[in-house]
């Protein structure tokens, strides 16, 4: 099998003492075709060696137990199949999917070509992608456990309008990711191959304990602990255990859910660039990402009811190239700060990533009095409103939630009305952004302040994006649009506590516009 050649617009180097994984930029534009890290079939089969292990364990088990109790090997295992047949299978997988791994990564490679990284991949059939450098959203450096132990990395690249990581790059070396990385951003940002990544400023770091505390007090562990209690209760009034098979299944899912958030964000940082806020988190994988300037598309300040005597709160945002398809892929990618005091959150990060909007300064729109006929629990706290740079809207009793979306960030907008709100004069109101966890929806509205709070908002989108200044990478030392220098420590008006009080009459002349329906698709 012949080694495949490079693609004819690919300038060729000499390659002359560059080590696999570990690009050096190419100041004429292009970068030769290069293969990824030597161990990468080690990493891509390791799968198949834990399979192989944990079966032939399992084998070797009941072949000690058959020696010990006087039974055969035959009656214990699987089918009294012989352990030499098993040990044949496991060493033919094992070969096959190191064949496979080093094909893989035989036939992978990958280079830059002016403003695009092409990536040529496949055994059976090739494939070559092109990844446009003005196109990309993100570029994360994440390493599995795996990844770790060897000293090798995974480069992740999100681009606009991409459903999932475009071309990913596993394995390189560290350095070779860090660098490889720092000169996508370059030429992403129109600079010169060789500019070194800007240096990062410290902003916030999780102390361990804070996250412990706040996985304990959230509505994961809450729930595990109450329906715990009942089932133990259940099952010492009845004397049997037996009704408890059908949740087991619930509770480790509820059990999992809570370790995967202090797992995920173990050891969080943020800190400031002119490329944006750069995040690293991570126990067992870690993760390298930049949040960068004006591609958030909308914010969620959401605090659990444990959270409110601590004032702890949550950011969670939604970013431009990031398409979480779980709750899983949401906490690794989409999570600005786990767990942290109020202050911080609004003064040290909320500030940065929608420059000028004073969360605790918002002034929103209550939802109307028969509101609570459809929601008979927290109606009091259902408001929205556009305030300053954004739209708002907050909800909550139980877990209280402020979610903020820039005028300049919906891609559509739409009214909905149910049967019984249409009975009730009322309607909702949604402002559809990036796939992500915030959705931004204002509950039962007056019908009347519904329309002219859509028109208003339509007028508001128009005249944001006339004004909005290109979103643009940096990796000079020149602060990017967004970054603003740290503010000082103030005691923030307590947005997700207090239920608004102006009435509906107001709501209107603040809102203004005209009363016919408007409706985007």
């Amino acid at each position: 099998m012949t080694e495949p050649a490079a693609l004819p617009d690919v300038a060729a180097g000499s390659g002359a003492g560059v080590e696999p994984g570990d690009p050096r930029p190419d100041l004429t534009g292009s970068t030769e075709m290069r293969r990824l890290h030597p161990l990468t079939p080690l990493l891509k089969s390791w799968f198949v060696v834990a399979a192989g292990v944990g079966y032939l364990w399992t084998q070797l088990t009941g072949l000690v137990e058959g020696q010990l109790f006087g039974s055969s090997f035959s009656d214990a295992g699987d089918g009294g199949a012989p352990i030499s047949i098993w040990a044949a299978l496991f060493v033919a997988a094992l070969v096959g999917a190191l064949a496979y791994g080093y094909l893989y990564w035989r036939f992978t490679r990958y280079g830059i070509v002016g403003n695009v990284l092409q990536v040529q991949t496949g055994v059976l059939f090739r494939q070559s992608r092109q990844v446009k450098l003005d196109r990309l959203q993100a570029v994360d450096v994440v390493r599995p456990l795996i990844a770790r132990i060897a000293g090798l990395a995974e480069l992740r690249l999100e681009v606009a309008g991409g459903g999932s990581s475009e071309a990913p790059l596993a394995y390189l070396s560290l350095p070779g990711a860090r660098q490889l990385r720092a000169e996508l951003l370059a030429r992403a940002a129109g600079l010169d191959a060789a500019t070194p990544e800007a240096p990062e400023r410290p902003l916030v770091r999780v102390p361990t304990g804070q996250l412990a505390l706040g996985s304990v007090l959230s509505g994961t562990t809450l729930a595990l602990v109450v329906v715990g209690i009942g089932l133990a209760a259940a099952a010492a009034i009845t004397g049997t255990t037996a009704f408890l098979v059908p949740f087991i299944p619930a509770l480790l899912g509820l059990a999992v859910a809570a370790v995967r958030q202090f797992v995920t964000n173990y050891a969080f940082t943020v800190a400031e660039a002119p490329d944006g806020l750069r995040i690293k988190k991570g126990l067992l994988d870690t993760r390298a990402q930049t949040v960068p300037p004006g591609r958030v598309q909308a914010v969620r300040v959401s605090q659990p009811l444990l959270w409110r005597p601590l004032d702890l709160v949550r950011l969670d945002v939604n970013v431009a190239g990031y398409a979480a398809d779980n709750e899983a892929e949401s906490e690794k990618t989409s999570v600005l700060l786990p767990v942290g005091r109020r202050a911080v959150a609004y003064d040290l990060l909320l500030t940065r990533v929608l420059p000028g909007v004073r969360a605790g300064e918002l002034e929103l729109v209550p939802a109307p009095a028969r509101a609570g006929r459809l929601r008979p629990v927290g109606w009091r706290y259902l408001a929205a409103g556009a305030s300053g740079s954004v739209f708002a809207t907050r909800e909550g009793w139980v877990r209280r939630q402020l979610v903020l979306m820039p005028h300049a960030k919906p891609q559509s907008m739409r009214i909905t009305q149910g049967p019984l709100q249409r009975r009730l004069r009322l309607a909702s109101v949604g402002l559809d952004t990036t796939k992500g966890p915030v959705s931004v929806l204002a509950l039962h509205r007056d019908a009347g302040a519904a329309r002219a709070m859509l028109d208003h908002e339509v007028s508001l989108e128009r005249d944001a994006r006339i004004a909005a200044a290109p979103d643009r990478w940096e990796t000079s030392g020149r602060r990017s649009p967004g970054l603003r220098e740290p503010l000082r420590q103030t005691d923030p008006a307590d947005a997700l506590d207090e239920p608004a009080e102006a009435t509906q009459t107001a709501a209107v002349e603040q809102l203004g516009g005209s009363p016919g329906g408007v409706e985007r698709a």
